[in-house]
């Protein structure tokens, strides 16, 4: 893979998620700052679920964790700290039960990722209760401006890294692991330090989204924190886009986010079963998303 190929996918999240703040509007800035969270969610969860075959339904525990910690330091540490500590803790969560967790494969670690997504946020609801918290309001969160830019790096690096990781001999071993472990296990792939160094790649940035999220609303409440919803819109988003390539996940990221703005503001009773009615129709007829539509279009189209 060529530097501008590496380069150029990257390039154009940076280059139009500059030009939106010159629009002057705050609601068009709210939007680029969920579109821009949305795709580092979701270029992070292809690491592990699209390179690897490991399909997690479990990442809001990442999401969830990163506010978490954001509320708790919140107001004794700096911010770059405390982004820093959510995406850490969130990675350091991942090493800790990646090697149970990923021995299990299929439906099987789907429900289990769900298990433990819903396991931390009871036992942060329990916690909180403990502390007499139920929960907790920030004050002198950064500006949106300031908090879009940041949104903005991560969704750029994300993407930087879902293209760098996808070209590199771990995204080689990750495919190949994905087409038959056993026999990528065979050959000398090391299959379990493949997978355990995916998962905690996938899990970091999810972390500093979750607490960039807590900062735009200066609000944390468990059940809002690691609602399983973020879960399965990352997913949608990915089945949607075409989670074979970065350029997948940017497009499902950007149709999403369009479309629930749509569904909020019209039909907002709507929004889940919209939600799952999408995914069963890319699923059963456009099983390789709007990338692989729009790359069989390009074939067909004369030079």
């Amino acid at each position: 893979m060529t530097r501008r190929r590496v380069l150029e996918l990257p390039l154009l999240v940076a280059v139009l998620g500059a030009v939106l703040p010159l629009s002057g509007s705050s609601y068009l800035l709210g939007i680029g700052f969920s579109l821009c969270c949305w795709i580092a969610l979701v270029q992070s969860w292809t690491v592990l679920s699209a390179m690897a075959g490991y399909v997690s339904l479990g990442h809001v525990v990442f999401y969830g964790l990163g506010a978490y910690v954001v509320a708790l330091s919140w107001g004794a540490l700096p911010l770059p700290v405390i982004l820093i500590l959510a995406g850490a803790v969130a990675g350091v969560f991942a090493l800790l039960v990646g090697l149970p967790v990923l021995r299990v494969r299929g439906p099987y670690f789907v429900i289990l990722t769900f298990g433990i997504a819903e396991l931390v946020k009871y036992v942060v609801i329990l916690i909180e209760s403990r502390l007499g918290e139920f929960s907790r309001l920030m004050f002198g969160a950064p500006d949106l401006p300031w908090l879009y830019g940041i949104a903005l790096g991560l969704a750029v690096a994300a993407t930087l890294g879902a293209v760098l990781i996808r070209g590199s001999r771990l995204g080689r071993g990750l495919l190949a692991l994905r087409e038959n472990e056993e026999a990528a296990e065979t050959v000398g792939v090391p299959t379990t330090r493949l997978k355990l160094i995916a998962f905690v790649l996938s899990a970091i940035i999810p972390g500093v989204v979750g607490g960039l999220v807590a900062l735009r609303t200066a609000y944390f409440e468990p059940m809002q924190a690691f609602d399983p919803t973020v879960s399965f819109t990352i997913v949608t988003m990915a089945v949607v886009g075409g989670s074979d390539d970065a350029r997948g996940p940017l497009l499902g990221a950007v149709f999403f986010t369009l479309l629930s703005e749509l569904l909020w503001a019209r039909l907002p009773q709507f929004y889940m079963v919209v939600l799952g009615v999408l995914l069963i129709f890319f699923v059963l007829f456009i099983p390789r998303g709007i990338a692989g539509i729009m790359r069989s279009r390009l074939r067909r189209s004369p030079s």
